[in-house]
């Protein structure tokens, strides 16, 4: 879809990292990890990419400095949140006619073949948002997917937040979202920090845009290997070794 554009998340720190770099700056198979998540978006045929930077967003800009695509840099000044990461790339996405994919820069195992599975249902189907999911054998920690009895999308609960049967479901929220450019200009607007942590969360849009009687969905089709997150040193250290089993290195 030439005509879809990408924001990648990259503003934080990664304080649990141990590091001084910013968190999409730790190398995994030698290579800082944003670039594997650029690189996926680009086989996936996701040319036009927004990277929301913030801490040492000089740093990122110069770890991207050489790549041949098409980057813009937005930056996220005051990280209050996922959310509010997008509001910032409002003004670069106004005139944005295609869907717009938001991902994680410190997700580099998304797979391009994932990607092109979600555009090709959001494209027949054109749901107002479509969340890339999977299943994985222990959920803990995660958002479940939570479905009515027909299998409907009804929404993201939060493992703090989930009842007894809530967490015992496998289908897990990966950060991973599609959606119409004015249906998620629409819930950016209605984003509220009204929480615990006075933070905008992206994930708010999935619950917004269904209040309004848009439609949203979840699609299982993420693999095994999507799911493995890194949130500090021994986490990056399996995610390289991953990798280089996969043949990235």
């Amino acid at each position: 879809m030439t005509d879809s554009c990408a924001v990648v998340l990259a503003a934080g720190k990664g304080t649990r990292m141990q590091s001084d770099l910013p968190k999409v700056l730790c190398p995994v198979v030698d290579r800082p990890m944003i670039h594997f998540v650029l690189d996926a978006l680009e086989k996936a045929g996701i040319h036009r990419k927004i990277v929301v930077v913030g801490y040492e967003a000089d740093q990122v800009r110069q770890a991207l400095a050489g790549r041949k695509d098409d980057i813009e840099f937005v930056t996220q000044s005051e990280q209050l949140g996922t959310g509010h990461a997008v509001q910032m790339c409002r003004p670069a996405l106004e005139k944005q006619t295609g869907p717009t994919i938001v991902v994680a820069g410190d997700s580099p195992l998304i797979q391009p073949t994932s990607l092109k599975k979600l555009l090709d249902h959001f494209v027949e189907f054109s749901p107002a948002l479509l969340l890339g999911t999977l299943e994985k054998e222990d959920p803990t920690g995660l958002g479940r997917i939570v479905r009515d009895a027909d299998g409907n999308f009804m929404g993201i609960v939060e493992q703090k937040d989930a009842t007894e049967s809530e967490r015992a479901v496998k289908e897990v929220n990966m950060s991973t979202y599609l959606f119409q450019t004015p249906d998620l200009l629409q819930s950016l607007d209605m984003l509220s920090n009204d929480n615990a942590q006075a933070e905008y969360y992206l994930t708010d849009c999935a619950r917004l845009l269904r209040e309004s009687g848009r439609p949203v969905e979840a699609l299982p089709v993420l693999q095994q290997c999507e799911s493995l997150s890194i949130n500090n040193p021994d986490e990056l250290r399996l995610v390289d070794e991953k990798m280089r089993t996969m043949g990235y290195a």
